[in-house]
């Protein structure tokens, strides 16, 4: 039998059926019910726990503030806003208050393993500037050195001879990650210090010389890093959480 109109397209009713269908056809259908199972889980959990209230005053206060930021303070432009948005006012105090709550869930879902994470994961997360000279031949590569030690700027070598793109930038690579670095760079960088020549080192069938302009250390008081790596590991916990769900689609 067929479903109740889901939606309606030039006064065309859809049916939830039929919406499946397209959803299904368009290769979508795996992502749609993954975010339903997500909110699910979410709210499930929300629900769950007793220790997630949240002070009034905080949230009307984040009520005040979305108004002000948004230039809504008056009431009748706010209406128009809400119902654009095909909310009532209770639905969006709700939802400020649920952002509040999944806040404060992350939170506890994720301090306890926060550290530990941020070790797993710091080899990928500390950061080197380089500068490079690539060139084709050891000899040239260490003939190269020899004329950086004896005062030759490393600059206008890099332009002269290296033969990555990076010459036009004096060598310059940027931060890169360590966990990213070939293991033989990796292995002198961790013992160098900036401003250090690194090299003649064989990569790939080429010779390189490496100059360490900066080492950047991760850091957990590196508040946008830690805020980031809180979003993965909590999104990692719901991901467990729908893998142990059994999901059956009752609608085809």
């Amino acid at each position: 039998m067929e479903s109740q109109p889901f939606l309606s397209i030039n006064d065309q009713p859809i049916s939830l059926t039929q919406a499946i269908r397209y959803l299904q056809l368009s290769g979508r259908l795996g992502a749609f019910i993954r975010d339903i199972l997500r909110e699910y889980v979410l709210e499930q959990e929300l629900k769950q726990r007793d220790n997630l209230n949240i002070d009034p005053v905080l949230i009307e206060q984040a009520v005040i503030d979305f108004r002000l930021q948004r230039q809504l303070t008056d009431p009748k432009q706010f209406q128009e806003w809400l119902a654009s948005n095909r909310m009532d006012y209770p639905t969006f105090h709700a939802q400020v208050t649920s952002g509040f709550k999944l806040a404060k869930l992350k939170a506890e879902v994720t301090a306890p393993k926060l550290q530990e994470f941020f070790i797993e994961r710091k080899i990928f997360l500390d950061r080197v500037v380089l500068s490079r000279i690539v060139v084709a031949e050891r000899e040239l590569a260490e003939e190269l050195r020899s004329q950086i030690e004896e005062g030759t700027a490393f600059e206008t070598l890099a332009r002269d001879y290296s033969l990555t793109e990076d010459r036009i930038v004096n060598g310059m690579m940027g931060p890169v990650s360590r966990g990213t670095l070939p293991d033989i760079i990796r292995a002198e960088i961790d013992q160098a210090s900036p401003g250090e020549l690194i090299g003649p080192l064989e990569l790939e069938g080429r010779w390189g010389l490496f100059r360490v302009e900066q080492i950047l250390l991760a850091s957990l008081e590196d508040a946008q890093l830690s805020e980031a790596l809180q979003n993965e590991l909590f999104e990692l916990w719901i991901t467990e959480k729908m893998q142990q769900m059994m999901v059956k689609l009752e609608v085809i």
